[in-house]
């Protein structure tokens, strides 16, 4: 008899899509982002090419802001002006 594994997690391998879904852009712009640097190669397991999901997360966390929040940019000013 096979018990259910009940504890939920995310996968650490992801396939191009869901590596493209998962960091909140398209197949396409994703592919753009691997070959330009932004986002990391995917690895082999046998046949398949998967995408870290942690390599993801770092790489994420390293692109560039928007230019912070507004409430940042009004405190930034704020304090050059005293």
């Amino acid at each position: 008899m096979s018990r259910a594994d009940n504890i939920a997690y995310a996968p650490r391998g992801l396939c191009r899509e869901e590596a493209a879904r998962y960091i909140g852009v398209g197949s396409t712009k994703f592919d753009e982002m691997v070959k330009d640097g932004r986002m990391p190669k995917p690895k082999r397991v046998d046949g398949r090419t998967v995408w870290d999901r942690i390599a993801l997360d770092a790489a994420f966390t390293d692109l560039p802001d928007d230019g912070g929040n507004v409430l940042d940019r009004l405190l930034s000013r704020r304090n050059r002006a005293a």
